[in-house]
């Protein structure tokens, strides 16, 4: 199993082969969610996450931790507010999320 590509950089696939269905679906659903946001979204894989921030001095707007059988968010608005969390189990509780990810992107600076 190649989890490290050029660089020993970890590969979004990576996660995707340690994830249960439905989580794998509903991260890759969530990726194709979070990178349509705009032109600025910049994703980094990490050994236990992705990352997703703007380019603007990479400003986090979203961490996702795949764990398995669900996905862990941390959702950040801004520099001063607390991140939100969210346990992902079904295609319905990511539907209910997209909106709260969609306005910290929005809102970050």
């Amino acid at each position: 199993m190649e989890m490290f590509g050029t660089g020993n950089k970890p590969q979004f696939e990576s996660h995707l082969e340690r994830l249960e269905e439905p989580a794998r679906t509903i991260l890759i659903d969530l990726r194709k969610f979070v990178l349509a946001l705009g032109s600025s979204v910049i994703e980094e894989v990490r050994p236990h996450r992705v990352v997703y921030a703007k380019t603007m001095n990479f400003r986090t707007f979203l961490d996702v931790e795949p764990t398995g059988d669900s996905l862990v968010l941390s959702i950040r608005s801004g520099r001063s507010a607390p991140p939100v969390a969210a346990t992902i189990r079904t295609a319905q509780d990511a539907e209910s999320i997209k909106k709260q990810i969609a306005e910290a992107y929005t809102k970050i600076q």
